[in-house]
């Protein structure tokens, strides 16, 4: 039981992460170019430069807050749980 409310726990992190990384990268194009994000990077009439550094960005930006949100939340599990982090990580890959 404690596998899967581990597994339940990190994907609510990572979900919520998600959303986060995305209000960061609409804010983070907005400052940057004036304008707002893309809403879709694959349409033909969305300049190829444009699509290619927003999909790099956003890429970036999602990649660190799902690592970062793992990390805390395998962090919390472990010391709730009394093990380290590796223990724990261990317990969840398999």
């Amino acid at each position: 039981m404690g596998n899967l409310a581990a597994k339940l726990v990190t994907t609510a992190a990572a979900i919520g992460a998600a959303a986060v990384a995305r209000k960061m990268t609409d804010g983070t194009w907005k400052f940057v170019t004036g304008k707002d994000s893309p809403d879709n990077p694959e349409d033909p009439d969305i300049d190829l430069k444009e699509a290619v550094a927003f999909a790099v960005l956003s890429g970036v930006i999602m990649g660190l807050a799902r690592m970062l949100a793992n990390r805390q939340t395998t962090r919390v599990l472990a010391k709730g749980q009394g093990k380290s982090s590796e223990q724990l990580a261990d317990q969840t890959n398999s």
